[in-house]
């Protein structure tokens, strides 16, 4: 949790709590108007947590975000922009999930 944590902020994420505060088991972290929260160990769920998709972010600008993030995070695909008529930047946290930060072209 505490590697998710530093990832997290670097990524530009506020951390807005983590609990306990010496060894957290829980935090939540937010971004864009996106809030994500963690929780580590037994949890209240039947079987383990799994995510097949990805997570989608807006924020005002794409290329701002890259910038912001380079050197902090690995940025393995860079800014690309999408058949779809989108500019995408995709990252991937410690656990494995993917965040798309995209924005309309």
């Amino acid at each position: 949790m505490v590697e998710m944590i530093r990832w997290y902020a670097a990524a530009g994420f506020d951390v807005r709590d983590r609990l306990p505060d010496d060894n957290p088991a829980w935090c939540e972290v937010a971004r864009d108007g996106v809030v994500l929260q963690f929780l580590s160990g037994d949890t209240p769920w039947l079987g383990a947590p799994t995510l097949t998709g990805c997570l989608y972010l807006y924020p005002p600008s794409v290329a701002a975000v890259a910038e912001e993030l380079k050197g902090k995070v690995d940025l393995p695909f860079g800014v690309e922009e999408r058949e779809w008529g989108s500019r995408e930047l995709v990252v991937q946290d410690p656990n494995g999930y993917y965040l798309t930060f995209a924005e309309d072209l």
